[in-house]
């Protein structure tokens, strides 16, 4: 009779996160901010478990030259709210990206993460800049491929 095989686990002494550099310019957003949440959340690793934080800790760089597909640059509408009654506010595409580049990668990764604590954890090992530089140099980030081939300016 054969044994059967113990799930393994992660302990917190097990888990390192390392840090990655993504370059998002002319990356589409979907297939970018799905593989950035991928790594987030450390479902990339062997030792992925899911109430734990396995995940690595990932630098996006030029989230300004992000691009979509369609006419989603004037009809995709990102939503916010104030709280009070009438206060609801809407921005095209086009307007956020000019005004806060970053907020796009963001809210894209956020909404594709669980809710609740260990959500927000991982949420918070994403770091977002809208151009060339960043001020994570001492840590050293690898740089990774990800999101597919760029796509050609329109």
């Amino acid at each position: 009779m054969t044994t059967l095989c113990k799930t393994y686990s992660a302990k917190a002494g097990d888990i390192t996160h390392g840090w990655y550099l993504v370059d998002a310019s002319g990356k589409t957003l979907g297939r970018l901010a799905t593989e950035i949440a991928r790594r987030l959340r450390g479902k990339h690793k062997t030792i992925y478990t899911p109430h734990m934080d396995t995940g690595d800790y990932i630098v996006v760089i030029n989230a300004s030259k992000i691009r979509v597909t369609g006419n989603k640059v004037k009809d995709k509408i990102y939503y916010r709210h104030s709280g009070y009654p009438g206060g609801i506010k809407s921005e095209s595409f086009g307007h956020l990206r000019a005004r806060k580049p970053e907020r796009i990668i963001e809210l894209a990764v956020k909404r594709m993460l669980p809710r609740g604590p260990l959500g927000r954890a991982v949420f918070r090992k994403l770091r977002v800049f809208p151009g060339e530089t960043h001020n994570h140099a001492a840590q050293t980030p690898k740089p990774l491929d990800i999101g597919g081939p760029a796509i050609e300016a329109m």
